[in-house]
């Protein structure tokens, strides 16, 4: 369905904070899968020299932790964010039991996974800011989230001194001990790193298909909305600036 780029309106959807959790959290579980393969499968380094002077691995560690509590940082102040930022950011954009939400869901499975063009497609049942299945996934995603921390800082806790990570001791002898504890934490890591290849691609594949920016979108703050398609109370609150 070729769609009229003059019926396009300019709308601001995500918010700076918004964007600034995306990317930081973005770059966050980058690192902390690159130094969790490492950490979970250290390469051997042969060399004369004395221990103290080859602190590789103490500092993949350290790079780890850095950026688990830089995650951890970034998802207190996103759930803060979901009760004062603006209607795609609170809490109740990711409630997918509505009839429009559940109505959004079969859109989305026939686009995006059979990749069917639907001929009379109904735009207002096509959200501005997240779809159903993407909010869907999100909250996976912060349950994923929530075990990686609580495993990840158990672990840590008997290594450490610090306060917060002892407010996870209980984790470790919960799960069995440290052997299971690490199995949880690295087989948790795998659905979430399929999640954010599924992601990339939508991404990637909503911006060429609906032309709506939606990679842009995540730098500007701004999606473009077929205002045509959209009821007239729609369209007077997308344009709001929150």
């Amino acid at each position: 369905m070729i769609l009229n780029r003059s019926n396009f309106k300019r709308a601001y959807v995500w918010q700076l904070p918004v964007r600034f959790f995306h990317w930081l959290n973005a770059m966050s579980i980058t690192v902390l899968c690159i130094t969790g393969f490492i950490i979970a499968d250290p390469p051997a380094l042969l060399s004369s020299a004395d221990a103290t002077e080859i602190y590789r691995f103490g500092i993949v560690r350290f790079i780890h932790f850095v950026a688990a509590y830089t995650f951890v940082i970034m998802i207190l102040m996103r759930f803060y964010w979901a009760f004062v930022g603006n209607r795609y950011a609170r809490w109740s954009a990711y409630w997918p039991f509505t009839q429009k939400a559940l109505k959004n869901i079969f859109h989305v499975f026939k686009v995006d996974v059979l990749l069917l063009n639907e001929k009379n497609r109904d735009l207002r049942n096509i959200s501005v800011g997240h779809n159903t299945v993407a909010a869907m996934a999100y909250i996976a995603f912060f349950i994923l989230f929530l075990i990686m921390i609580f495993t990840g800082f158990g672990l840590y806790s008997s290594m450490t001194t610090a306060w917060f990570p002892k407010l996870f001791s209980w984790v470790v002898p919960l799960l069995g001990g440290d052997f299971a504890a690490r199995l949880v934490h690295h087989t948790v890591m795998w659905p979430i790193i399929l999640i954010v290849i599924i992601h990339v691609y939508l991404v990637l594949y909503h911006d060429w298909l609906e032309g709506r920016g939606e990679v842009s979108s995540m730098v500007s703050g701004y999606k473009f909305v077929v205002t045509d398609r959209f009821p007239k109370e729609e369209i007077e609150i997308i344009e709001e600036k929150k």
